[in-house]
């Protein structure tokens, strides 16, 4: 890959979008007769992930007596050819390697990357028969593909996955190296096994994170890119700036809606950064805002737009694959968070705009009556409720009524809303891309700008529809609501100039036909880093499942902790930051969530902190993402530092400043997870909302230094105390009242037998290890659901065995495959003291938590009251 960070500061917007094309899709764009070559071969792929992802397959098949059925298997091959074809011919691979032709070696690394592909597709069953001993040609076909993969890693993302992915390898042929600490040396593998394990089967470069690369990734990025291409980017941004562009600091308000609003499809947080920063950059500095902070805001709203549901950069289906929670739970999870930390960005950009006494751009004033202003909102955002209360009750009465004619139901309403907005869309013009750099003299009307759009929210509601209501697979879902765009892309220029009485049919549907192409090209080409990206992680999770490496980082985790809970917390924060510098949110998460998840889970465990497994993920997901903006590599930052024409690292540096909202989220949903929504009620999700909000926005206050007025050293304090309270009350409740009561390791039995069912005990284990005569581990026993029954039959059916004599209870060495099979491997079972369940940790029962939200309101109303005497700029 060239090297993306700019060499001047003052770059031009052709060297940012010569910036995005390097590390998105592709800085090569042949010339003569091979300029329509990657497009076409783009185009091609796009098609057959939609071929793949519909029926038609399966009718063909039936009609036609052929197999045209392509195997999820086969569909992953195929899939990584076409990457690596267009990783070799789209991305040069040198900075000095020309850009308006393909080199030779380019047109034989694009030959190769499809052979080696397409030799497990042709001799599959050969494959299957010989399974785990490979041929001389199994093995050349390995190696080149490996080759080729490194190759096709290196151009289209740069050196940091590459040198990961190679530490890993090496690691599984020199793993039994003498100068290796004893602690991670294990066998190592053969050639021909490590072969055979990456690229002759699914558990290595096709394994999970290519498969879903393949059936659903590529559907949602192709989804956004036609949503892109047909105008809805430039509607979400005219939107933000409409609603907002009036209030203090505007346009910084409008980049964060604008960010977010693009984040519901995007899967890149470097695309986000100049699909929007290329228009609010611009208009921030001229509002008053630094090259720097206006660059802040950009980096900091695109980053968090890779953190929002549904797509969350393309990483939500694989955060489902590897945690076993349904996507529709991932998305509802996800949501408070990503909200919150919106909802906060705005604020912090309110702050920066008073200490600036900065005010909003001009908004445009009509002579308009209260009747005409309310019967144009009820036109408007009470047309669109209507619509959706109409789809919501409406299709849960056909469902009910009719069932199995649901999503019939859901699709022709759908075309009749559809119909009906383009009509009320085509009574005033088309929206305009505007020059940035032009004077704004004021802003457009809100009324009429929403009017001009509305009928591009429809698919996004559709595929919400299908997920939620429906509830078909995500990759369905993503398939229909892809087709829907497609629809949109060709028929609303036409429809438009029907409903305008225009005759210029030919023209308006050529200019639809085009975007939609031109959609499915960028789908294609932004993939091409995705696919090849999640193949090279492959190499990682393979690496871990054949030689259990993350066992490894987890003792070192371990030592480097200390033993500290919220030392070992950090330690994957940064550990995480750091794995994720570089690289694309898909590739990042699968990095960080391979090596830094298991981590969380075991050592958490063994301090006694049981944590969800979505929780774990998306604390390694969202530190892995804050690489984008932090220095020195930085990628969002460098190109949003290009549009600004700011340094590119103070503009990193202050983007994480703004940023340390969101890496404060984390920490609070491992310790709170109420934050994700786990085991609310509606009525407890709104309040702990409406809590979480109050706290991010005084945690922003406190990072700010400013809330009403400048806050001084002490009143700061009292914000962070007033956020931390807010966030977790249950800190303070332990100080007072202990969670759980310790009772007498002799107890256990009768314990276990009266405890409710499903409930989690805490049990504390004695005795000597390999290196300490005296050590000590927490553990938990999980009761099941239905029933626990007698005490002894429980710990039995956990592969525990006690026997209560002298005072202890002594413990048997669990037995292999049980789930304490893990205290055979640390604690000494044959030495000359006996291992025994010292206590048992039962809940104790308190006060609720919340009480504590009284003296946090009560200390925040007092701050408040402080600075309000100093006031002197009007806080809205």
């Amino acid at each position: 890959m060239t090297d993306t960070r700019p060499a001047d500061k003052e770059m031009s917007a052709g060297n940012v979008d010569d910036m995005v094309a390097a590390v998105d899709t592709g800085a090569r764009n042949p010339e003569g007769a091979l300029r329509n070559l990657i497009p076409t071969i783009a185009f091609i792929w796009a098609c057959f992930q939609l071929y793949i992802a519909s029926n038609l397959p399966f009718w063909l098949t039936e009609v036609t007596g052929l197999r045209l059925i392509v195997t999820n298997s086969d569909a992953r091959l195929i899939h990584l050819a076409f990457a690596l074809c267009l990783a070799a011919l789209a991305f040069p691979l040198l900075r000095s390697s020309p850009r308006r032709s393909i080199p030779w070696y380019d047109w034989l690394l694009a030959g190769l990357g499809i052979v080696v592909c397409m030799y497990t597709v042709v001799l599959r069953n050969e494959i299957a028969i010989r399974a785990g001993l490979p041929t001389t040609n199994d093995l050349i076909i390995s190696t080149v593909g490996m080759i080729v993969l490194a190759i096709a890693v290196f151009r289209a993302l740069g050196l940091p996955l590459l040198i990961v992915a190679s530490v890993f390898m090496l690691y599984v042929f020199g793993g039994d190296a003498q100068w290796l600490p004893d602690a991670i040396q294990w066998k190592g593998a053969s050639y021909g096994k490590a072969m055979w394990h990456f690229w002759m089967q699914n558990e290595g470069v096709f394994g999970v994170a290519l498969g879903v690369s393949a059936s659903l990734i590529f559907l949602f990025v192709l989804f956004g890119s036609i949503l892109e291409k047909a105008g809805a980017g430039n509607y979400f941004i005219k939107i933000a700036f409409a609603l907002l562009g009036h209030l203090r600091g505007g346009p910084a308000k409008a980049s964060v809606v604008a960010s977010a609003m693009s984040g519901l499809y995007s899967g890149s947080s470097i695309a986000n950064t100049v699909t929007t920063g290329t228009f609010t950059n611009p208009l921030m500095k001229r509002t008053g805002f630094s090259a720097e902070n206006a660059g802040a805001v950009e980096v900091a709203s695109s980053t968090d737009g890779q953190l929002t549901p549904p797509v969350m950069g393309a990483a939500a289906f694989l955060i489902a694959e590897f945690t076993g929670v349904s996507y529709t739970d991932i998305l509802k999870h996800a949501l408070v968070p990503a909200l919150v930390s919106y909802i906060a960005l705005v604020y912090i950009v309110h702050l920066e705009a008073l200490k600036l006494g900065l005010q909003g751009l001009p908004k445009r004033t009509t002579a308009r009556t209260l009747l005409q202003k309310l019967t144009g909102f009820l036109i408007g955002f009470g047309g669109l409720a209507l619509l959706s209360a109409i789809i919501y009750f409406g299709f849960g009465w056909i469902k009910t009524a009719l069932p199995g004619f649901g999503f019939t139901a859901a699709v022709l309403v759908m075309a009749a809303g559809y119909l009906l907005l383009l009509w009320y869309a085509a009574g005033i013009p088309d929206l305009e891309v505007d020059d940035p750099d032009a004077p704004i003299t004021e802003l457009p009307p809100v009324g009429e700008t929403a009017r001009a759009g509305y009928y591009y929210i429809l698919p996004i509601v559709l595929l919400i529809w299908c997920i939620i209501i429906e509830r078909l697979s995500p990759a369905l879902s993503a398939f229909w609501a892809t087709i829907a765009m497609i629809i949109v892309a060709l028929t609303q220029h036409p429809l438009k100039a029907m409903m305008r009485g225009q005759t210029d049919f030919a023209g308006a549907f050529k200019r639809g036909v085009s975007e939609w192409i031109d959609g499915m090209i960028a789908g294609a080409r932004n993939m091409i880093g995705i696919a090849v990206a999640t193949g090279a992680a492959g190499i990682i999770i393979g690496t871990i499942s054949l030689t259990g490496a993350h066992q490894v980082i987890g003792e070192f985790v371990e030592w480097l902790s200390g033993g500290s809970l919220m030392a070992m917390l950090i330690l994957v924060a940064v550990m995480s930051l750091i794995l994720g510098m570089g690289l694309p949110t898909t590739a990042n998460y699968i990095v960080v969530s391979s090596l830094m998840a298991p981590v969380i889970v075991s050592l958490g465990a063994a301090n006694g902190l049981v944590v969800p497994l979505i929780a774990v993920h998306l604390f390694v997901f969202y530190f892995g993402i804050l690489a984008d903006d932090t220095p020195p590599v930085g990628l969002a930052a460098f190109a949003a530092a290009a549009i600004s024409r700011g340094d590119p690292i103070k503009t990193g540096i202050q983007g994480f400043t703004y940023d340390i909202r969101t890496a404060l989220l984390p920490f609070m949903f491992i310790f709170n997870t109420e934050l994700l929504l786990i085991d609310v009620t509606f009525v407890e999700a709104i309040i702990v909302f409406l809590v979480a909000v109050v706290a991010m926005l005084v945690f922003a206050a406190a990072t700010q230094g400013y809330f009403f007025t400048r806050s001084r050293f002490y009143e700061t304090i009292m914000l962070l105390i007033v956020a931390f309270t807010l966030f977790r009350p249950g800190f303070w409740l332990d100080q007072i009242s202990p969670p759980f009561i310790e009772r007498a390791g002799t107890e256990v039995e009768e314990i276990l037998g009266s405890a409710a069912d499903g409930s989690l005990l805490r049990v504390q284990v004695s005795g000597p290890d390999f290196n300490d005569p005296d050590s000590t581990r927490e553990t938990m026993i999980e009761l099941p659901a239905d029933g626990a029954g007698d005490g002894a039959a429980l710990l039995a059916s956990q592969g525990l065995s006690v026997l209560v004599e002298d005072g202890v209870a002594k413990l048997d060495e669990p037995l292999f495959g049980t789930p304490f099979e893990r205290l055979g491997r640390e604690f000494d079972f044959y030495g000359d003291a006996p291992v025994q369940i010292s206590a048992v940790s039962v809940p104790n029962e308190r006060l609720p938590k919340e009480v504590f939200y009284i003296p946090a309101f009560l200390l925040l109303g007092l701050v408040i009251l402080l600075q309000r005497r100093r006031q002197t700029v009007p806080a809205f």
